[in-house]
């Protein structure tokens, strides 16, 4: 069963699913989940360096002195090694619309389209259909570098990523429970956040630094950013202020060419939102450097007004082709930037209303979407102590477990990692994986610093 399957089958009964699920284990043990395979032929800086190829050649050293800042910050941005070394390792068969970079720093807060704050996955550059167990071996491995980064031994190591596996387990068996459409409607509120810090003890400063945290998304607004992003020339235009190397000015957006750009958009939104973004237009862009792995990608920053001087920013995101595409065996089902917004749509829980895609005339294909929309996150950094580490990663296992259950093997997945509510096989198979993976990251990172200009920058192959 995949998840392409899902558009034309029915998927079996709860019942069914979890004897499926349970019958995959005598073909793939529970044990089989700490395996990292081979280590035979890793190249991950031949990986990491073919993707410079097609990215913009000036931001190129940034990419890499961000990855190269810390363990953690290396692997945010080698989602492509990871992706490769997966591939390698066994799996049961059952596929999900995966989110493919499933780490601590790619969920957070955004506004559903009725303002209520929500928490989900926000990262979707990778997603694409394939294996349950990539994102969940993502994100707990995700909590054992993050643990080990700030100071905890192996035994807080492995116990927050295991404890990061129980809360999915348990979440996605409650999901697999519920009815389609409840499951489909179920979201979780940023409110969740201060609630899961509460009962977990927490001391008042975890608290109190989570309700900033919320307090600042709920001000992260398109009229916010517009008196700190941009300011009025004195031949009375507004403009993005320009603030090289991360945001740079793009030459001929004010053109014909712009607008019929965005015409093309506007097509892929629901009646309501084009016709709301038809009232705008384009008055300015920048390209503004983002994230860690995708550095070098184009992206744009994009101002929009009205007649009011009222503005919108957008995001316009360049798509290529999913590392679980690349280096995992995944099958793309459509152009990059409509695969990424099918995919986010499949997964969030409330999507953003201005969510879209566009093709530029060169061939290269992008996504669009709000900027900071009530957007905000907990920075993992900040975290302190394995029961902050396991609280705020088992929020995102739950966010994760309702997003693999939108395919609807949520009982099949629930079957075979088993129902129990303390720490089991699974859990205690992942966390071994999680901490044998952080050592191969460390020693990636490691070979990241040692390389040579040439071992970087020189294309794969050359």
């Amino acid at each position: 069963m995949t998840a392409g399957d899902t558009a034309v089958h029915v998927p079996d009964s709860r019942a069914r699913q979890r004897e499926h699920g349970r019958d995959l284990r005598r073909e793939t043990p529970r044990s089989a989940l700490a395996d990292t395979g081979s280590d035979a032929d890793r190249d991950p800086i031949g990986i990491l360096r073919a993707q410079n190829v097609d990215r913009l050649a000036e931001l190129v050293p940034l990419r890499r002195e961000r990855m190269s800042e810390s363990p953690f910050a290396f692997y945010r941005g080698a989602a492509a090694v990871m992706a490769a070394d997966l591939a390698r390792t066994p799996r049961t068969g059952v596929e999900v619309q995966l989110c493919g970079d499933a780490h601590l720093s790619n969920f957070g807060l955004f506004a559903a389209r009725d303002r209520d704050l929500i928490f989900d996955l926000n990262d979707f550059d990778e997603t694409a259909p394939g294996p349950w167990e990539f994102d969940l071996k993502r994100l707990v491995t995700s909590v054992a570098i993050l643990a080990r980064q700030l100071g905890l031994g192996d035994v807080d190591e492995a116990d927050a990523a295991a404890r990061t596996s129980l809360a999915y387990r348990i979440a996605l068996s409650r999901f697999a429970d519920m009815e389609a459409a409840e499951r489909f409607f179920t979201r979780i509120s940023a409110k969740r956040i201060l609630k899961v810090l509460g009962r977990a003890g927490l001391d008042d400063d975890a608290t109190s630094a989570a309700t900033k945290t919320v307090r600042k998304a709920e001000r992260n607004t398109s009229e916010r950013a517009l008196g700190k992003l941009t300011a009025i020339r004195a031949d009375g235009v507004r403009r993005i202020v320009d603030q090289p190397p991360l945001t740079t000015r793009v030459a001929g957006w004010e053109s014909a060419t712009a607008d019929d750009l965005f015409r093309g958009y506007a097509d892929t939104l629901d009646a309501d939102a084009a016709a709301l973004l038809s009232q705008f237009r384009v008055t300015d862009a920048v390209v503004k450097v983002v994230g860690v792995g995708s550095v070098g990608t184009r992206c744009l920053l994009v101002l929009t007004t009205n007649a009011d001087d009222e503005a919108l920013f957008l995001q316009i995101k360049e798509a290529s082709a999913s590392v679980l595409e690349t280096h995992a065996g995944a099958v793309a089902e459509a152009e990059p930037g409509i695969r990424v917004v099918r995919g986010q749509r499949i997964m969030q829980a409330s999507g953003d209303p201005f969510l879209g895609s566009l093709r530029a005339d060169n061939g290269r294909s992008f996504y669009v979407r709000q900027f900071r929309d009530k957007k905000g996150g907990v920075d993992p950094m900040q975290l302190q102590g394995a029961d902050q580490i396991a609280a705020y990663a088992g929020l995102c296992a739950v966010a994760l477990a309702r997003a693999h259950a939108q395919s609807g093997f949520a009982a099949t997945i629930s079957g075979y990692l088993g129902g129990g509510r303390g720490l089991g096989a699974a859990d205690h198979a992942l966390a071994r994986f999680a901490l044998a993976y952080a050592d191969r990251n460390e020693a990636d990172h490691a070979a990241l610093i040692a390389a040579s200009e040439t071992d970087w920058y020189l294309p794969a192959g050359a």
